[in-house]
């Protein structure tokens, strides 16, 4: 329930204190007094998106704060929890709109974003403004409002689940078929391709390995003959060699007579004679692998020509080669099990549609048995609004598949007996239109939990009977939770359990709007206004008083 609502610097307010009580809230007032403003003052602390230019010429910020009660089994309890905000026994609302457009707000102290007002406001308050009845006019919201009035939510939730299945089922086999068309249209290249590669057989570091023996190869010739020459230098026919040992052996003969004298020279030479060694193992090594079939320079060469030409002809490098041959095997693999994958495809596809051909049929299902049971509700609603005669009736007609199912919902009326159905717009009068929404939204809003609901004008285009027949099915509602209705009517005004004026008054060029909660004297007062204009007669005021007697 809405406690209060305090309004300051919001439009043509300055400061509003507004306590309001459980059952049926009246707000009456002239045109352009302002009650309009107190809905959008509402609508912005509850997050709805508004008119922005809401500050208060002057002001330098608006701010609007709203107080719920908020029992223990109240639906935005579970909003709070989601948002991880306090819960207690009530349910603070601020929002501030500074002048240039920021707005802030703060659920229970806490940050909040707008996002959490609207999931919260969803639970706190049901508003049905002058325009409400374009939803009546609209096809394409009857079906939204049946499921609601069903609570047809996990039907509509597995029908929706299932369409966006056979939505990625079908674009999954569309993708399938376009690449294996794309495959097909160079399967000849593929197929060349691949017999090339397996014929070639690139390795990885190939490239680099052939290189380098190349340039080996080319040089041998040029250095294989110096090497060769230093190999006889260094040998044992007239080479260092031989010379050295021939030294040594004369040295070794002469150091029995020489003493000491030699030993530092042969010593010498001995270890020379070893170095000697290695150089010419060294240098014989290198002639072994210096020596060469003539033929190979040219293979090496072939082949290292070939894989650059290859690399070159594919635009890759030499040793991304073979990760490019994989590519083109994965390619030609998937184009040859092309057949086997449309056809898995297919049968993926199938299944989904099946699946969601079940889901719809038990929405419609379920549709249809709502409708039965909401132009019951209808008719039982419409009876006491002075519409015992009319018939409201929900048809279902087949339409495309789609997220929603394959329903299409309409509302249709007939006004009289005898008389034929058709669209709400057609055949329903504004009066009527008024009638029909109030007992939708009844219908709708029926097991909903600690509502507060708001009529604006609900009662427009009535008179007479048919305005108390509108006030008494308020004031029925009401009894069991609270209701909020902006009113133009004495006959709705005068049933309500409080009553409030808006009224606007102009001071020093500033114009204001202000509210008041009316005694029994002042409602008097207001409701033969409402009866006979700005001059209250004395038969007004008579009239007013039988109506708040009843």
């Amino acid at each position: 329930m809405l406690r209060s609502l305090d309004i300051r610097d919001m439009l043509i307010i300055d400061r509003l204190e507004l306590e309001f009580q459980p059952g049926l809230n009246v707000l009456t007032g002239e045109t352009g007094a302002g009650k309009s403003i107190l809905l959008d003052s509402l609508g912005f602390v509850l997050g709805w998106r508004g008119r922005a230019d809401l500050v208060r010429t002057g002001a330098e910020q608006g701010e609007v704060v709203a107080v719920f009660d908020l029992p223990d089994n109240h639906p935005a309890r579970s909003v709070l929890d989601v948002a991880g905000i306090p819960v207690d026994d009530e349910l603070v609302l601020r929002r501030v709109n500074r002048l240039d457009g920021r707005k802030t707000a703060w659920v229970n102290d806490r940050r909040a974003s707008g996002e959490v007002l609207r999931a919260l406001s969803d639970s706190l308050v049901e508003l049905h403004g002058q325009q409400d009845d374009k939803g009546l006019l609209n096809p394409r919201v009857h079906r939204q409002l049946l499921d609601e009035f069903a609570a047809l939510g996990a039907h509509g939730d597995a029908v929706k689940t299932a369409w966006r299945s056979v939505a990625q089922a079908s674009k999954s086999l569309d993708e399938a078929r376009a690449r294996i068309e794309a495959a097909k249209a160079e399967e000849e290249f593929l197929r060349h391709a691949v017999d090339e590669m397996d014929t070639l057989d690139p390795q990885p570091g190939e490239d680099a390995e052939l290189d380098a023996r190349r340039r080996l190869m080319q040089g041998a010739e040029r250095i294989g003959e110096d090497i060769s020459r230093a190999h006889q230098a260094l040998g044992t026919g007239e080479g260092a060699e031989a010379r050295l040992g021939d030294a040594l052996r004369w040295l070794d003969g002469a150091a029995e007579q020489a003493g000491d004298v030699l030993d530092a020279p042969i010593a010498a030479l001995s270890r020379a004679m070893d170095e000697l060694g290695d150089a010419v193992s060294g240098v014989e090594a290198a002639m072994d692998s210096l020596s060469f079939n003539p033929h190979e320079l040219e293979q090496v060469e072939e082949r290292l020509f070939a894989i650059r030409a290859m690399a070159r002809k594919h635009h890759t490098t030499p040793d991304e080669l073979g990760v490019f041959a994989e590519d083109l095997r994965g390619r030609l693999t998937a184009l040859d099990a092309g057949a086997d994958e449309i056809a898995g495809l297919e049968t993926g596809l199938a299944d989904a549609r099946a699946r969601y051909d079940k889901a719809a049929k038990e929405l419609s299902k379920a549709r249809q048995d709502a409708a039965s049971l909401l132009d019951q509700a209808m008719g039982a609603e419409l009876a006491p609004l002075k519409m015992e005669r009319a018939v409201f009736t929900t048809e279902i007609s087949p339409t495309d598949p789609g997220p929603d199912g394959v329903d299409a919902v309409t509302f249709t009326v007939a006004t009289n007996p005898g008389a034929p159905s058709g669209p709400l717009n057609k055949i329903a009068s504004g009066g009527e239109l008024s009638r029909f929404l109030l007992a939708l939204k009844v219908c709708l809003t029926r097991d909903a939990t600690g509502l507060t609901m708001i009529f604006d004008e609900i009662d427009r285009g009535v008179g007479g009977a048919t305005a108390d027949a509108v006030g008494r099915r308020l004031a029925d509602l009401a009894s069991a939770g609270q209701v909020l209705v902006v009113t133009h009517s004495p006959q709705v005004a005068a049933l309500g359990g409080h009553h409030w004026r808006v009224s606007k008054s102009v001071a020093d060029g500033v114009t204001l709007s202000t509210v008041s909660p009316l005694s029994p004297d002042q409602r008097v007062d207001e409701i033969a206004r409402m009866i006979s204009g700005d001059t209250i007669t004395d038969a007004a005021k008579a009239a007013a008083k039988e109506l708040l007697a009843g």
